[in-house]
C-alpha cells in the first residue's frame, strides 16, 4: 500500500498547479495564502485549466473531484506539524512578509524537507551547488536572513518550467497553464527524502483525469533528477527573455524578447548555460537554445516578473543579478547580461522611489 504524503505548499498562485497534480495522485494538500484566497479555496476548491496533446481546448480540473484533499489557511493559521514536505512557491520578496517569515523559520526549525518552485533558488540551495560563495550572492536576495535557519540538506529546488497565470477576469482560485511542461527537480542529500519525490513523481505519472467520458493523462509532470544542477537550466531561459521583457520603454512579451534579435537572444543563453556548466553541470542536463526558442514563439505574454515591475513593484525576484553576481565570481562577466541588470536596477529603483518598499 503507497503512503499517502501531507504536504504544505506556500503560495496558492502557482502552488495551485504542482498541488492539483499532487491532488490528482491521491495525495493531500494545503495552501498557504492571503485570508480572502483561503477563504475561496476552501469554499469553492482549486480549478486549473490546461491544454492536453490531442485535445481540442483546454481541461478543466476541478480538485473537489480528485482523490486527495485540498485545504488553505494564512500564514499564521498554518503550523509545520504533520507534514512530510513543504513547498516553496511564493515569489522571493513574499518570504520575508510578517507572519510568512515566522512560518517560514518554524518549517526550518522542524527540520522538514522542502522542495522550492521559485525561480530564485532558497541560499540553502545555492550552498549544495559547488564552486558557488553564498555570501557573495546574499545582497541579490530581498532579505537574505530569512533563509539563514535552514540546512542545505533539507533544501531541493525544482525548476518552475511549467508557465501558468491566473486569468484577470476569474476569482482567484482559476489558473490557466499555458506552457504545460514538466517540474524538474534535483534530489535531496539525504536519499529517504528523495524517496517521496519519486514516489510523487511515480503516482503522478500512474494518474488519470476522469473527463466524465473518459480518463485522460494529463500534462506537467514531476521529474526528479539525480543532479543538483538540473533546475539551473531556468537561469537561460530567464535572463534570455524573461528579464529582457524589461526595456528603456514599454514592457513586451517573452516571444519578443526572444525572437526580435535571435542571436543576441542565443547570445545571452548560451553564456548562462556556459557559467552553469562552469559550476559543473552537464550540458545535456540543460536545454538547447533552439528548443527554448521554439516554446517562447508560444509566449506572448510578458513575463510576470516584468508585469509586477511595470505595475510598480519595489521588489521582484532577481534571478538575473544573481547570474550576475555568480558569473563574476567565475571571471565569466558579460555585458550583456549587465545591460540586462542595469535596465532591471532603473525599473526597480524608479518603483521604489514612487512607492519605498
Amino acid at each position: 500500500m503507497k503512503n499517502t504524503y501531507n504536504i504544505l505548499i506556500f503560495g496558492a498562485s502557482y502552488g495551485s498547479l504542482l498541488a492539483t497534480k499532487l491532488l490528482l495522485a491521491g495525495h493531500n494538500v494545503r495552501l498557504v495564502c492571503l485570508p480572502a484566497e483561503a477563504e475561496l479555496f476552501n469554499n469553492e476548491g482549486a480549478i486549473v485549466r490546461m491544454p492536453v496533446k490531442g485535445r481540442e481546448g483546454l481541461v478543466e480540473v476541478h480538485s473537489r473531484k480528485l482523490p486527495g484533499k485540498l485545504s488553505a489557511c494564512t500564514p499564521a493559521e498554518a503550523s509545520p506539524a504533520g507534514y512530510d514536505l513543504v513547498v516553496l512557491g511564493m515569489q522571493e520578496p513574499q518570504y520575508r512578509l510578517s507572519g510568512v517569515r515566522e512560518l517560514l523559520d518554524a518549517v526550518a526549525k522542524a527540520k522538514l524537507p522542502c522542495m522550492s518552485i521559485m525561480n530564485m533558488p532558497p541560499l540553502s540551495y545555492l550552498a549544495r551547488v559547488p564552486g558557488v560563495s553564498v555570501s557573495a550572492c546574499r545582497d541579490c536576495y530581498t532579505d537574505p536572513t530569512v533563509w539563514d535557519s535552514f540546512d542545505p540538506k533539507l533544501m531541493t529546488l525544482c525548476s518552475p518550467d511549467p508557465q501558468a497565470f491566473r486569468p484577470p477576469e476569474e476569482k482567484v482560485n482559476v489558473l490557466q497553464v499555458r506552457l504545460p511542461t514538466n517540474f524538474k527537480s534535483a534530489p535531496f542529500e539525504d536519499d529517504a527524502h528523495t524517496a517521496i519525490l519519486r514516489q510523487l513523481q511515480a503516482d503522478i505519472e500512474a494518474s488519470r483525469f476522469d473527463t466524465g467520458t473518459e480518463k485522460i493523462e494529463l500534462p506537467v509532470k514531476l521529474k526528479v533528477h539525480d543532479s543538483v544542477f538540473v533546475p539551473l537550466a531556468k537561469w537561460a531561459m530567464l535572463l534570455a527573455g524573461n528579464y529582457r521583457c524589461v526595456t528603456t520603454g514599454d514592457i513586451r512579451s517573452i516571444k519578443e524578447a526572444v525572437h526580435s534579435d535571435l542571436e543576441a537572444s542565443r547570445a545571452v543563453f548560451n553564456g548562462v548555460v556556459k557559467l552553469c556548466v562552469s559550476l559543473g553541470a552537464n550540458e545535456k542536463d540543460l536545454v538547447p537554445f533552439e528548443k527554448y526558442a521554439a516554446a517562447a514563439q508560444g509566449l506572448a505574454s510578458p513575463s510576470s516578473a516584468a508585469r509586477a515591475l511595470y505595475a510598480g513593484a519595489p521588489n521582484i525576484e532577481r534571478v538575473d543579478r544573481l547570474v550576475q553576481a555568480i558569473a563574476k565570481q567565475k571571471g565569466m562577466g558579460s555585458s550583456a547580461i549587465d545591460e540586462i541588470v542595469a535596465l532591471v536596477d532603473a525599473r526597480v529603483e524608479a518603483n521604489r522611489k514612487a512607492k519605498p518598499a
